[in-house]
């Protein structure tokens, strides 16, 4: 079965950095959208970055680009994002998910939650003013 775990969270100040990894097991992504989003308290789940990996062609939600990068390592089966500058409102619970049908890369810009269909446990990423 496909599995996804998140790790990497933890609590850090504005203005610090954090990455966050998802292990991929039960199958190999080759040619598929997977993102990171973020759910934070009374809140709805929000999408933050997605990628396609076999190009790795990358999206982001505007309150985050030039300070997330979504990546991925094919060889490891992994997708990281790379959090900088982090604000106060990026705490939240983040999750990685992954749609395992090939529509293309385009189809990974509209980071919607319905469009992904496993996911992770979620980390949690708290940040302190």
């Amino acid at each position: 079965q496909v599995q996804l775990v998140e790790s990497g969270g933890g609590s850090v100040q504005a203005g610090g950095s954090l990455r966050l990894s998802c292990a991929v097991s039960g199958y190999s992504y080759s040619s598929v959208c997977m993102a990171w989003f973020r759910q934070a308290p009374g809140k709805e789940r929000e999408g933050v970055a997605a990628i396609y990996t076999s190009s790795g062609s990358t999206y982001y939600v505007d309150s985050v680009k030039g300070r997330f990068i979504i990546s991925r390592d094919n060889a490891k089966n992994t997708l990281t994002l790379e959090m900088n500058s982090l604000k106060p409102e990026d705490t939240a619970m983040y999750y990685c998910a992954a749609n395992p049908r090939n529509f293309g890369p385009s189809y990974c810009s509209v980071i919607d939650s319905g469009r992904y269909g496993y996911w992770g446990q979620g980390t949690q990423v708290t940040v302190s003013s």
